[in-house]
This record gives structure tokens, sequence and C-alpha cells, in this order.
């Protein structure tokens, strides 16, 4: 083994690591890569960087745009409440409606931008059907990953392993050319939800009052401003009991007039009834502090800390958000976004206490006091996915027509061959903007560019696999572990090697590292590729065993309530299944 070869498999090894721990940014982890592999001079700055301008990074880069103009004309959303309406009846009218239009949807949008707006659908219409959220949040992701391997645009998995396949002197993946397999592991994903699935998902989340979700009774209170206290007559900002006790001050109430999340300018005058939270022990202090009075205790509902100024507000931290990693005191969270955070749920952990100094996480849950004034920053912030049934923003109406007939010609362009799906992607994009379905900031602020940086720096990584030959001694262990009981039994071990590996990693990252490994291992055999390409290219999309894994599963995480052992309960038996259904169809399908 050479020099070359065991630097690569050190990296590989600490790639690994750092995506399924999450210590560091996705994007960072593989600009750090691509960088080890630049200096170590095992590629060249020319193979270094084409990852940059890879088909299917460009594609992927596009494709973000397409479900952008998707979204800010209304197509998407109009869809989700006809979804609504209909699955008013029943529960189970509901199930299978959500997965049946989230899968379509998803065939064809981005499935993280799919779920982000279906998720305040979801949650309105379990308080309508009088169910916990979390029984329609885990089928809503499931089915967005079940859709999503239908056609070539689906997934940006889709993308990346048909164009190593092309690099490699393999035909392009056709745009409907996943639809026999992923019409079959779609049916089965909804029947299995459906009969079995639901049934062992737990009623995590009960209740659809924000502060008795959070338990906030305990940090709340209301505390009057007395004529000898010290803080009578300074700011805010600079009062002694904000100073000295670790509080924050919410709302302040002075006569008849209400200052919710009030300016740390602010004067305080002797009277003034200031809601705070703080955890018990700071409310403790407040009652032997001269010069205030803590009014007597109270059942808080949400209602107590919504005013005409101010809204609650559930916020979830975007997977690949520029939040990971930082704290609110960092961030400087209140001046920037005008809103306060009374609480986080993170990762099945509720916090209450020392919020400024917890590092933020995909998929964290974030109860907001925001001036009505600042929610647009919130909301537009794609930084944060926003859960609650605030008041939609403003659609294009009259721009859906054009924006379904753009992504309707990107579609039917590729699928009958007229041009590339990177030309019609592209293309599609453009048009968007020209016809201002979509604004310019709007196209550059929709492409998730945390994902274009993570494709760069893995697709280099998997040319260093095989420029050094470690993707053939890869290919080389498969072999010696399931290559005596024939091709079907390989596409069935890269299946699952395929899968574990997607649970605890990025999907694109998998993809990108095992498509080469495939593509030796078929060498090897002597055989076609392509049903080793496609049992990578299925499993990297089927993540449903942990909530890291995939997009989708992060951003229900926390609204759902789940815990880490419920996809493992749910998510499984409904691998396993895929699992043995997909290595029985797809030597069919692509035979060898």
């Amino acid at each position: 083994m050479s020099a070359e070869v065991i630097i690569v498999f050190v990296l590989l090894l600490a790639a690994v690591v750092l995506f399924a721990t999450e210590r560091m940014p996705v994007d960072l982890v593989a600009l750090l890569l691509m960088s080890a592999l630049l200096l170590s001079g095992i590629v060249t700055p020319a193979e270094g960087v084409a990852g940059f301008s890879n088909v299917a990074t460009v594609t992927v880069g596009a494709m973000f745009v397409l479900s952008a103009g998707l979204f800010r004309t209304g197509a998407v959303n109009f869809v989700g409440g006809a979804l609504t309406r209909l699955g008013r009846r029943n529960l189970w009218l509901a199930l299978l409606s959500i997965m049946l239009g989230v899968g379509a949807v998803s065939a064809f949008i981005n499935n993280t931008a799919a779920v982000a707006i279906f998720l305040p659908v979801m949650l309105g219409l379990a308080q309508s059907l009088r169910v916990s959220p979390s029984k329609l949040l885990m089928p809503l992701s499931f089915a967005s990953m079940l859709g999503g391997v239908c056609t070539l645009i689906g997934t940006s998995t889709n993308i990346v392993v048909s164009s190593i396949a092309e690099r490699h002197g393999q035909p392009p993946f056709r745009m409907f050319e996943f639809l026999p397999l992923g019409l079959a592991v779609f049916g089965c994903g909804v029947l299995y939800m459906l009969a079995v699935g639901v049934r062992l998902i737990p009623a995590r989340r009960t209740g659809e009052d924000l502060t008795q979700n959070f338990r906030m009774d305990e940090y709340l209170t209301d505390v009057v401003l007395l004529p000898e206290s010290r803080s009578v007559g300074t700011p805010l900002g600079n009062s002694p009991l904000v100073r000295e006790l670790n509080i924050t001050v919410l709302e302040i109430f002075r006569g008849e007039e209400r200052l919710s999340v009030p300016d740390p300018e602010t004067v305080l005058a002797a009277g003034d009834v200031l809601r705070v939270r703080a955890d018990v022990r700071e409310i403790g202090a407040l009652q032997g502090r001269v010069g205030v009075r803590l009014k007597p205790g109270m059942k808080w509902r949400e209602a107590d800390l919504e005013s005409a100024e101010a809204a609650l507000v559930e916020a979830v931290v975007a997977p690949n958000s520029v939040l990971v990693g930082s704290t609110l005191e960092e961030l400087k969270f209140r001046s920037t976004f005008g809103a306060t955070v009374l609480a986080i749920r993170h990762h099945g952990e509720l916090l209450r206490g020392n919020l400024g100094d917890t590092p933020l996480r995909a998929g964290d849950v974030l109860l907001t006091e925001v001036r009505r004034d600042h929610l647009d920053r919130l909301k537009q912030n794609r930084a944060f996915v926003i859960v609650s049934e605030v008041e939609l923003p403003e659609f294009r109406k009259n721009k859906i027509v054009p924006a379904l007939l753009i992504v309707f010609a990107v579609v039917a362009s590729a699928a009958l061959g007229i041009f590339p799906i990177v030309v019609g992607s592209v293309a599609g994009a453009a048009l968007l903007i020209v016809t201002r379905c979509v604004t310019l900031e709007e196209a550059y602020a929709a492409i998730e560019w945390r994902i274009i940086f993570l494709l760069a720096g893995v697709l280099t990584l998997g040319t260093a696999l095989e420029n050094t030959g470690a993707a053939g001694l890869l290919s080389g262990v498969l072999l010696s572990a399931v290559g005596g009981w024939g091709p079907v039994a390989v596409v069935s071990g890269l299946f699952l090697m395929t899968g574990l590996l997607t649970n605890v990693m990025s999907n694109n990252a998998s993809a990108a590292l095992l498509a080469p490994v495939a593509i030796a291992t078929a060498d090897s055999l002597g055989v076609s590729a392509r049903p080793l390409l496609m049992a990578v290219t299925f499993a990297a999309s089927l993540s449903f065993m942990t909530p890291v894994g995939y997009q989708t599963n992060t951003l229900i995480y926390g609204p759902g309530q789940y815990r880490f052992g419920d996809f493992l309960r749910v998510g499984t038996p409904l691998s396993v299944i895929l699992w043995l259904l997909s290595s029985l169809l797809i030597p069919v399908i692509w035979p060898f």
C-alpha cells in the first residue's frame, strides 16, 4: 500500500468521523479535505477544484432555484392547502394524502424544501385531527425521501452518481430511469407506514400551546418595579436588575401601554411590570431583592406572550444553517433578529436556562418571542424554518403558470433527450429570473451554498480514491466478503454498506465516495456497472434509521419532539424491507 493510498484512507476515515459527529460544519470538512489533497499533491489543482464546475454541482445549484420558483409563486403551497382540506376528514386519509402528495412533489423539487414548506401545514392538520404531530411528521419526512428516488432531479444524490458514471464513460442516468424501482420502493414504503410504521410512532408532542409544549411555567414571572428600586430611572440594558441577575425582560407593562421585546435603551420607571424569563434560582433571587415584588404565580398560556406587537414563534435551525456551531451570545440574536429565545429543544433535551452559551445544532427548535415588524427577518432567513402557523408570505400567484411551464420544460427536455439535465436546469433557472417568478436576490439566496461546497469537496475525495487505487482496494474488500456468492450478492452488499453509511453521514458524501467503489467492483467482476451504481444511488437516499442521516429527518426531529430511538424503531424494519426488495429488483431492472 503506497503512501498516497494511506493518506487517502486516513482522510476518508477522518471525513466519515467528522461528518458523523458534526464536530465541524460539513462544508468546512469538505474544504479541509480538498486542501489536504491539493497540498499533498494527490490531486492536481485542476482536479482539486473540478468539483465546483462538475455537472452535478452546477445542476444541483440550478435545481435549488427551480424549487424556489415553485415556492415563491405559491404552487407548492397550493398543494399543501389541498392536502389539508382532504386530510381533515380522518387520520388515515390524512396520512395517505400526505405521503402521496409530498412524494409526488419531492420527485421534482428539493426534498428539504418540500418538507420545510409542509411542516407548518402538518402541525395545523394535527391540531384539526386532535392527534400528536409526531404521527404526521415522520411519514412526511419518509415520503419525501421515497418520492425523491423516483426521478433524476428528485434528490441531489441521483445527480451526483449520474455525473460520476458519466465521467467514467457510462451513459448518464435518464430522467425517469429510476421510476420502475422508485415506484416499487415508494409503494412498499407507504404500505409499511400505514400498516405498521405509524403505530410504532409514539405520541411525543401533546398540546398545541407553545408555552405548555416547552414547559415554561417555572421560567416566566411578572416583576413589579417598586419606587425604591435601584433600577428605576436607568436604561433597561444597564439596569442593576438585568446586569446582576441572569434574566431576560420580554415585555414591559406601563399603565395601559405594552412594550414587547423592549429596546435596551428603554428607561425603567416605578410601577413598571416586567415580564421576565429566568430559571428557578434566579426567580428565587428576585424574591429576596429589595425594590421588586413578584406577582402571584399564574398558569402561562401562549396568549400571555403574544400581542399586537409581538408573536410567539417556533423556529427550527435548518440543516446546513450558518447558525450551526454558534451560540446565541455570539450571534447577538436579540439585536440581530429582533427576537428573544425563551427555550431551546436541543436534540431531545429541553433547555430553558443559560441559553446564550449553548452551541446550536441543525434541528434545534427555538421558542422565540419576536416583534411582528421583525417577523420577516426570521421568515426570510434561510437559516431558520418557521414551523408556527404565522401569516403566509406574499406569493406571486400570477406567476404560477409560467413557473410550472418552465419546470415542466426542464423535465420534458431531459426526459426526451433534447438537452442534458445541466443545460435544461440552468436555462430554466435563468428563465424563472427573467420572467420574474423569482428575483435575482431570491435565486442567490435559494442556493444551499453549503451543499455546493460539500459536493465540490467530496467529489475531489472521490477523484483521489480513483487516482490512487484506493477505490480498487475497497472493491477488493467487498468482493472478498460477498463476491463468491455472485454479482447479485455484491449488489445487496453494496446497498447495505451504503445504507448503513448514509444513516450517520451526508447522503451526498456517501454516494460520492462509494460510486467509484461500485465502478471498480463492476470492472473486477466484468459486469455492467449500472446495477451497482443504482444500489449506491437508492441506498444513499433511503435513510430512515437516524435523525441525522438525511436533512428532512433532522428538520422534523425537534418539532416532532422525537427521540433518537424512535427513528431506529420505525426506520429499521423499513430499511431492511427496502434492502431486500432492492436486492431482488435491481438485477432484474438493470441486468448485469
